[in-house]
């Protein structure tokens, strides 16, 4: 097989490079030994420039790294420039030129919802391996967080993002399926229902002792119209977004004001050119209140990590019961939430007024939106457009921190979770332990329902929850269990 010109070049440079070079490099790692269509596989890697006798680097994205990546562990700065995710060491390869092989990858022993759906329709692939949207993203793009990670045979994953708005229809057949066997709803059937009517919204006190609930929280994603999704955002694209964005956010006003903070090293936003401070940034995690850095290779192979960690930042309010996250694995991320992690109060647990401000932020982010030109990203049966297919519909997450020691020790604890339509996760996120019996308990359904239906669900579970653990606590203990079973069985 013969290197064309430019892949020769590519090649000789990665063999003239030093084993250990004196910078990271920002982008793929080269592996002369794979050949693409007589190409090497990494052509011209990272940030290193080609027509110079010298290596170089440049020390900021989109060609090179920011500071604080180059502190990272390599398998993550490989993540962190402005090419796809290719790293050996994670096994990580898949689509790096954005093209989709001519014969599908096996699947066959990847757990997620995307392999499960291709391994017996290899047709679709075949179908859709060659289109593109007009923005140039391609079945490759979509799928290769999902082809790049097996997964774990008991913890099933989506295996797809979508690149941009078109995705959904330009890779139909593959984004419709996978989404209803993840939602376990056929959304194709029935246009998504919109319902953000305050007055509609349970009047139930999901903590009438004032003893179990210490946070709650009303969180949904948005896309902006006319940018790319963050696995396919240039750059420069990513930059105007939070330009955008930014400005609509700062033109709240009265409980909603507050300020803007770019993740600490960020070069994008004039007014704070280096970011947050690295104690704000580590007070904002610790408080769950802000992302985190890219570690997972779901997220580095999607390519939501690319040129980090610039245009990302959090806005929020003065009172810090608003947050809006910028940048991470969806456009926008608005949290409305409220309590302290430490006690119960009484403010920990009024999510009507959590859902509330939460309804009020993205109206008026919108609203301002509008004004200049753009909108929300909006499907008549997917409703709000957003990155992964499991977030589609309205992609809204209500959520209390409670502490429950004595339902969750029960043997059947996610059995009973899961026929109250809710879902559970540790203190300290996604697939995280309990801490002390305390547990983030949230609806467990994205799409087929109205927003307040949704927050209505959580109030309701949340309080029956609460009302079990407070009869453990005053020794009605065979009260409970019955009526637990009961539900469990109507389940």
């Amino acid at each position: 097989m013969r290197l064309n010109q430019c892949a020769r070049a590519a090649y000789q440079m990665g063999n003239n490079m030093p084993k250990t070079p004196a910078a990271p490099v920002a982008r793929a790692e080269v592996d002369p030994s794979m050949l693409i269509g007589g190409a090497v596989a990494a052509i011209a890697a990272g940030g290193y420039m080609m027509g110079s006798s010298k290596l170089q680097c440049d020390e900021y994205p989109p060609e090179g790294l920011a500071d604080g990546v180059r502190a990272l562990p390599r398998w993550i700065q490989l993540g962190c420039g402005d090419r796809p995710y290719y790293c050996t060491e994670k096994n990580a390869t898949f689509g790096f030129d954005h093209e989709s092989p001519s014969k599908m990858p096996d699947l066959s022993k990847h757990s997620s919802f995307m392999a499960e759906f291709l391994v017996k329709n290899p047709d679709v692939y075949d179908k859709l391996k060659d289109k593109k949207t007009k923005n140039g993203v391609t079945l490759a793009d979509c799928i290769k967080t999902g082809v790049d990670n097996p997964g774990h045979p008991h913890i099933k994953t989506v295996g797809l993002v979508a690149g941009d708005e078109e995705s959904f229809t330009v890779f139909k057949e593959l984004f419709d399926p996978v989404t209803i066997a993840r939602q376990n709803y056929d959304h194709t059937k029935t246009p998504q229902p919109t319902n953000m009517d305050i007055s509609k919204l349970s009047t139930t006190d999901i903590d009438p002792e004032g003893k179990y609930v210490l946070t709650t929280r009303v969180r949904t994603g948005r896309s902006v119209k006319n940018f790319r999704l963050p696995p396919t955002i240039s750059f420069e694209e990513r930059r105007r977004l939070e330009d955008l964005v930014v400005k609509a956010l700062l033109n709240m006003k009265g409980d909603l004001k507050g300020d803007y903070y770019p993740l600490h090293g960020s070069k994008s936003y004039k007014p704070k050119p280096n970011g947050m401070s690295e104690e704000k940034e580590d007070d904002l995690r610790k408080t769950g209140n802000l992302f985190q850095e890219p570690d997972s290779t779901l997220l580095l192979a999607s390519g939501m990590a690319r040129h980090w960690p610039d245009g990302r930042g959090v806005f929020h309010n003065d009172s810090k019961t608003l947050f809006v996250w910028i940048g991470e694995e969806d456009h926008l991320r608005i949290v409305s939430m409220q309590g302290s992690r430490s006690t119960p109060s009484k403010e920990g647990k009024d999510i009507r007024e959590v859902t509330a401000r939460f309804m009020r932020a993205c109206a008026e982010v919108q609203e301002v939106l509008k004004a200049a030109g753009c909108d929300f990203m909006h499907d008549k049966h997917l409703g709000w457009i957003l990155t992964c297919p499991s977030n589609l519909g309205t992609g809204l997450r209500a959520g209390t921190m409670v502490k429950l020691p004595n339902l969750s020790a029960r043997p059947d604890w996610k059995k009973l979770i899961g026929v109250m339509g809710l879902q559970v996760r540790g203190t300290g996120g996604v697939d995280s332990g309990s801490t002390g019996g305390t547990w983030d308990v949230s609806n467990a359904d994205r799409i087929g329902k109205g927003e307040v239906d949704l927050v209505n669900t959580l109030i309701e579970g949340a309080a029956q929850l609460v009302k079990w653990e407070t009869m453990y606590d005053k020794g009605n203990k065979a009260q409970a269990d019955a009526e637990i079973k009961q539900t469990i069985a109507r389940g």
